[in-house]
């Protein structure tokens, strides 16, 4: 398993570089030269790393100065402040250009990913206590209706060797994940090349072989859907293939699949299960500045370019 830095300060003093090589200095040439972008991310990512809210790391860096010295801040930040940056530097495109400058900064001198893998998880709307949820389940009657509410859903697309996230795509479910698979990869990094991708039976689809094969030039390895109660091969010539040749795969290649698991369960542990967001977009941002945050937990200890005396 990929270790993660535990340090704020080293957290926010790689937040600050990947925001300085992503981000103009401010947001608008009227602005006032309090904060900068780069400094207000950091700020975002430290209240990812602590787990609280925009009132909570105010606090944290009233109360840390040498956290606020690592970063530039002359002055503690309102908390509308950093509300209104995360608005603005959590935007999909914004967003998509951090998570590519983290990847990037890694993948100097090794563009070639051998291996990747691909799921989706959720996570809680609201801060559920997980006894009572027990505690409500066993008192449950066995004749009750069940009732899906949507929650949010993060679907990644991961390095196996560095569980670094690639590519990030917010939704919300419960939702397939076969339509999913071509939108994430789109989303990836222009500077990191494929090799191999695993994905589970939920990706598997002859569009989605297709496409990875002959148009992105991926060796794909999907689990193949098949039903227990027939034997009748599949219509799809690279569904057929993976069919015959699955169980010698899964001894080599597929096993692999598992690192992310490990992954989605680096971001539970670590910044936690439950949004604090409401809506829609700002749970979208929210899962985002998780997976930014994770990505510079990796980052300091895979490379140390990002040190200042």
């Amino acid at each position: 398993m990929s270790r993660t830095s535990k340090s704020p300060r080293k957290v926010a003093i790689t937040a600050l570089a990947i925001g300085e090589r992503s981000l103009p200095t401010y947001a608008h040439r009227f602005a006032p030269r309090k904060f900068t972008q780069p400094q207000l991310f950091a700020c975002l990512a430290l209240k990812t790393f602590f787990k609280t809210d925009y009132r909570g790391i105010a606090a944290y860096l009233k109360d840390l100065p040498g956290l606020r010295q690592a970063i530039g801040l002359n002055q503690v930040p309102h908390f509308t402040t950093l509300q209104k940056a995360a608005r603005r530097l959590l935007r999909s495109a914004v967003a998509r250009r951090l998570l590519d400058t983290t990847v990037t900064t890694v993948m100097k001198r090794r563009r070639h990913v051998d291996l990747a893998a691909v799921d989706s998880t959720g996570f809680e709307s609201r801060h559920v206590s997980p006894y009572f949820v027990r505690r409500r389940a066993q008192a449950s009657t066995h004749c009750q209706t069940r009732v899906f509410t949507p929650w949010p859903k993060l679907s990644i697309l991961c390095d196996c060797r560095h569980h670094l996230i690639l590519a990030a795509h917010p939704t919300r479910g419960p939702t397939p994940d076969v339509n999913q698979l071509l939108p994430l990869l789109d989303r990836r990094s222009r500077h990191v090349i494929l090799r191999r991708l695993v994905a589970d039976a939920g990706y598997d689809s002859e569009a989605n072989h297709r496409s990875l094969r002959d148009d992105h030039g991926i060796v794909s390895l999907i689990r193949p859907a098949t039903r227990r109660l027939t034997t009748t091969p599949a219509a799809g010539h690279y569904r057929r293939l993976m069919q015959r040749l699955f169980r010698h795969v899964k001894r080599t290649r597929y096993g692999q699949r598992w690192q992310i698991e490990t992954v989605f369960s680096m971001i539970k542990r670590n910044l936690g299960h439950a949004l604090a967001a409401r809506t829609y977009w700002n749970q979208g941002r929210e899962m985002m500045l998780l997976v930014l945050t994770h990505n510079l937990m990796i980052l300091w200890l895979i490379t140390k370019v990002f040190y200042r005396a």
